[in-house]
């Protein structure tokens, strides 16, 4: 069973962190719609949802990515680097509790979610203003008696590692090469984000097809072109929050 973990849009997320966007105007009930789109295309491709209630008093709570690391042994809660977003983890510690063993990172680290990019048993850290060394090294004592190997991968021009690479298929990553060294990727086929769709590097694969933004039609094409399968979603107002279609899920396995 594959379990999706989401969170309504809190009527304060006009109020959230931002680092490389300019702040525009988010229209609440569009963004809310939007998000309940987007959990259809969850629902569609196979998951449980469990939505979590509305966080009035938290911006960003939308952006459960960014809460824990969900591996299939256990999970990670994370220490979020914007320390506004720190509130966000005890919820969402709470909801993982029945379905994995959990550790949770200490300070000084922080980590967002959405710096972590897990493929196969190697886990890459986005070493971004929100991710930090101790976090890795954290997060390397709690994984590695299951296998894992995590490294740390430098960031730039953008706000998570995710922003700048994601992975579509088994064996392949969506990539913008302007935020994010790909070699440091080993041998995974590499499909580049469109020079003028710099955001377009954030994709989400639920078992063996593609949710994506609708809002990047020329990096779209080119997943199409590599077969891709794609589930095309508006996700434009949450995007003004620097959200992504990553950031609004924890999809996980759950054998029950």
């Amino acid at each position: 069973m594959l379990i999706a973990i989401t969170r309504e849009v809190s009527p304060a997320i006009g109020n959230c962190e931002l680092t490389h966007l300019k702040r525009e105007t988010i229209d609440v009930g569009v963004a809310q719609a939007q998000h309940r789109q987007y959990e259809d295309c969850l629902a569609a491709l196979g998951c449980e949802i469990h939505r979590l209630p509305v966080e009035p008093d938290l911006p960003d709570s939308v952006f459960v990515e960014d809460c824990a690391v969900v591996l299939d042994e256990l999970a990670i809660i994370t220490r979020p680097g914007a320390d506004s977003r720190q509130p966000e983890t005890a919820s969402i510690a709470r909801a993982l509790e029945p379905y994995r063993k959990l550790c949770a990172i200490q300070a000084p680290g922080t980590v967002d979610g959405g710096d972590v990019l897990r493929i196969g048993k190697t886990i890459y850290v986005g070493l971004s203003s929100r991710s930090n060394q101790s976090a890795i090294e954290q997060m390397e004592s709690f994984s590695r008696p299951y296998g894992y190997t995590v490294k740390g991968v430098a960031v730039n021009g953008c706000l998570h590692l995710k922003s700048a690479v994601t992975q579509v298929a088994k064996d392949t990553l969506l990539v913008n090469r302007n935020w994010v060294d790909a070699d440091a990727f080993g041998d995974m086929r590499l499909i580049e984000v469109d020079a003028a769709e710099p955001y377009g590097g954030n994709a989400l694969l639920v078992n063996e097809t593609v949710i994506y933004p609708t809002s990047f039609p020329r990096t779209r094409q080119r997943l199409a072109e590599h077969g891709i399968p794609l589930m095309l979603v508006d996700v434009s107002e949450l995007a003004k929050a620097e959200g992504a279609v990553t950031c609004c899920s924890l999809v996980f396995q759950h054998e029950g």
